[in-house]
Order: C-alpha cells, then sequence, then structure tokens
C-alpha cells in the first residue's frame, strides 16, 4: 500500500497523462483533485491517442476506480462530451471505474460566458485564458455561489437555488458587460442534457476513499498543469485558479487525511508554455519552429502552439521544492535528438545580477537567460529502454539536470508510447 503525486514542475504540459497512465499498473485508485476543462493530459496506449480534459488519466486499466474530487471544477458538458468521445475508442466507462465527489461544484454555463467577456475586455492585457469558465468557476466558488453535485441527486429545491444564483450572475453579464441575459430555460436544457446524464457517477467519494484506505488499497492523486500555475506559488496573474501543488491532493481529493508517500515531480527536457505571461529564454524564429515541430508542441486543449524555450533550471529548481517532489519523470527526452548543441538556462540575469533563485513574479519581466550549452547525442533514443543504452551525451544531461536541481532523475521518457521509458 502506498500514496503518491503526479505533478506538474513548470508552467504544465509536462506530460504528467502520460506518466499517470504508465504507472497506475499497479494502484488501485486514481484521483483528480483540482483544476478543470481547461487543460489537456496527452495519453498513448494500445487503446489509441486520447486527450484527456476532465478523466483522470487510470481510465484506461482494467480493475482502477478513478475519481473527480471536491477540489475539480466540474464541467457537466465537456465531462459528458469526453465520456463519449472515450467510449467510442472502446474503452469502458461506468460508475464502478468513474466515481464524481458529491462535494464537487459544479462549472456552470455563465462561467464560460463570463471567461470569454472577461478576456475581451482585458483585450492586450489578457491572462491567456483558455476560456473554459475556470476564474469565474472558482471566484464563484469561494464566494460560496455555486452548485454542489450531490445536490442533483439531493435537493428537492435545486431549481429555485440555481435560479437565485442566475438571477445574481445576469447583473454582472447585462449590467458590466452589457451582454444578453441566460435565461431558466437554458438551464434547464444544460440540466436535462447534461447533468442527468452524470448523475449515476455522483457518491460520497470521501467515503469511497476512507474505505480504500482501510482496505490497504493504493492512491495515486493527479495535478493539473504546474508549480508555476499555482495560484498562490506561481507566476502571479498568469496562473490557473486552484492550487496545483502536491500538499493540496489531500484536500482537492476529498480524503483530507491521505498520507503521501512520493512526490513525482514531472519535467520535460526542455520548456514549454501555453498562454500569456513572462517566459524566460523564450526562443523565436525557426529555432524556436524547429523544436515545436520535433516535439508536437500544440495544446492539447485549444490547439495552440505552444511556446518554446531551453530547459530552465532555475524554474525546474523552484517548482521541485514547492513540490517537495522525491523524484522526477522527465519527459521528451527523443525530441532533442536533432540538436548539436543544447541549450540549458542556468541561471537568470535580473537587473544587472545574476541569480539561481526563482524571482518574485513581477521581477521577471526584467529577467534575461544565462544559457549554457551541452553536446547533443545525434541519435535516434526511441528505442532504447535501459539506461546504459543511451548514449554518454544523454545521460550526461539528465545527471546534469539532476545534480541541478537536486532531485534524482529516476524515470526517462524516450517517446510518447506507454512502454517508451527508462527507469532508473
Amino acid at each position: 500500500m502506498s500514496n503518491c503525486v503526479v505533478v506538474g514542475i513548470n508552467w504544465g504540459d509536462e506530460g504528467k497523462g502520460r506518466m499517470v497512465d504508465l504507472l497506475s499498473s499497479d494502484k488501485d485508485v486514481v484521483v483528480r483533485y483540482q483544476g478543470g476543462g481547461n487543460a489537456g493530459h496527452t495519453v498513448i496506449n494500445e487503446k489509441g491517442k486520447f486527450a484527456l480534459h476532465l478523466l483522470p488519466s487510470g481510465i484506461f486499466r482494467d480493475g482502477v476506480v478513478n475519481i473527480l474530487g471536491n477540489g475539480v471544477a466540474l464541467d457537466p458538458e465537456n465531462l459528458l462530451n469526453e465520456i463519449n468521445s472515450v467510449r467510442a475508442q472502446g474503452v469502458d466507462i461506468t460508475p464502478d471505474n468513474l466515481k464524481i465527489s458529491d462535494r464537487a461544484s459544479l462549472l456552470l454555463p455563465w462561467h464560460r460566458e463570463l471567461d470569454e467577456l472577461e478576456e475581451l475586455r482585458l483585450a492586450d492585457k489578457k491572462f491567456g485564458s483558455t476560456k473554459q469558465g475556470i476564474a469565474p468557476f472558482y471566484s464563484d466558488k469561494y464566494q460560496k455561489k455555486t452548485i454542489l453535485a450531490g445536490e442533483l441527486l439531493h435537493n428537492p429545491k435545486l431549481k429555485e437555488h440555481i435560479a437565485d444564483l442566475l438571477e445574481w450572475k445576469n447583473l454582472t453579464i447585462t449590467r458590466v458587460y452589457g451582454a444578453e441575459a441566460i435565461t431558466m430555460e437554458e438551464i434547464d436544457k444544460w440540466l436535462n442534457d447534461y447533468c442527468e446524464q452524470i448523475k449515476p457517477f455522483i457518491c460520497d467519494t470521501g467515503a469511497f476513499l476512507a474505505n480504500a484506505q482501510k482496505s490497504g488499497k493504493s492512491i495515486m492523486f493527479e495535478a493539473q498543469l504546474g508549480s508555476l500555475r499555482d495560484l498562490d506559488y506561481g507566476i502571479h496573474p498568469y496562473t490557473t485558479s486552484s492550487n496545483t501543488l502536491a500538499s493540496y491532493a489531500p484536500i482537492g481529493s476529498g480524503f483530507p487525511g491521505a498520507k503521501l508517500d512520493e512526490i513525482i515531480g514531472v519535467v520535460k527536457a526542455y520548456s514549454t508554455c501555453v498562454g500569456e505571461g513572462p517566459f524566460v529564454g523564450e526562443m523565436d524564429g525557426d529555432e524556436a519552429t524547429k523544436l515545436r515541430e520535433a516535439g508536437g508542441e500544440y495544446g492539447a486543449k485549444t490547439g495552440r502552439p505552444r511556446r518554446v524555450a531551453p530547459i530552465d533550471i532555475v524554474a525546474t529548481k523552484y517548482g521541485t521544492r514547492v513540490q517537495a517532489a522525491t523524484c522526477i519523470a522527465l519527459t521528451k527526452m527523443d525530441v532533442l535528438s536533432y540538436m548539436d548543441k543544447i541549450p540549458v538556462i542556468v541561471k537568470y540575469d535580473v537587473n544587472g545580477e545574476e541569480t539561481d533563485e526563482f524571482p518574485f513574479p513581477s521581477l521577471l519581466n526584467d529577467a534575461k537567460a544565462v544559457v549554457t550549452y551541452m553536446d547533443g547525442w545525434k541519435t535516434d533514443i526511441s528505442g532504447c529502454r535501459k539506461w546504459e543504452e543511451l548514449p554518454k551525451a544523454a545521460q550526461d544531461y539528465v545527471l546534469y539536470i539532476e545534480k541541478a536541481i537536486e532531485c534524482p532523475i529516476k524515470y526517462v521518457s524516450v517517446g510518447p508510447e506507454r512502454d517508451s521509458i527508462i527507469i532508473r
């Protein structure tokens, strides 16, 4: 019996889904504990290629129970569409292997609309939202102005509750943004088309997790995005609206007493970023295009080209620390195989002073990357399955990162497929 968390160390898009799919083979339960449908976890296995947004990445493992915890922004429409899409590829999804916390708050139809209206208002000062309603959702959650999933089962006055919220929210939609009010007829349709369909999955997942632990079951907690998008510890204000850290897993999962035995931080072998905000050392021109094309760096949710940069030791060391990672999974090593020399950001120059400490967010716009270069290996490593099979230059790259971030690299991914992995 052991509990582990898989978290992102950087800006998100590190390959967490790929690692959860791999490592859930010996787990009994996989729990998504925060975030919503605003980012994607790409998984490739014998069942096909999938871009998951809300479903936990353990959904492909027979016998694994997957849970959407109370910390998740639960969008019934997106979830149902995703369930149907994954089922269409031959994956069995039933209330036996997917459970939704009755304490999860529902992302309501007006949250996406408000997200888009606010980005339009901000214009060139926008935060780079995916317009999935995440920020308005979490704002309403902490104002206690949301609907809990359990209300779909237990609240005879549900429509009265929604009508009260709708009246309040329409004041903002019509008077602040000048948009058309949402009608109760639209909400009724949403309830019927989507909420009714997910009701069989809703239950007391807190009790389920407590019983699982008592029975000696092993639990994996799956995070969305990464350290630098954390609401409190990320690059404010260009963060998500929830806590992406491993320490939030017990709370957001519905099992606040959970003990975390292992924290696996996922780091990409180079840096990527979707959305707005500072991104030290960002590549441009042909250099960026080559790396983006080699790695297929386009957002799993939005299709937006990801911004790319060398691996950033400063940011990665910081992300490793705030996650309290016990080991690292380094992904997409194979993508770098075309490079003669591989750039590595080793320090930042902030206002003329070099530092290896991650700066306060407002200083990041003035930070410049201090870059060193390592020898490339210039050979295909995608077939390697043992550490000894990697070229010396590739081994040196891994060992350099490991020493610099002060955390052991246990997993080295050399391809997107489930078995394209070296375990040290």
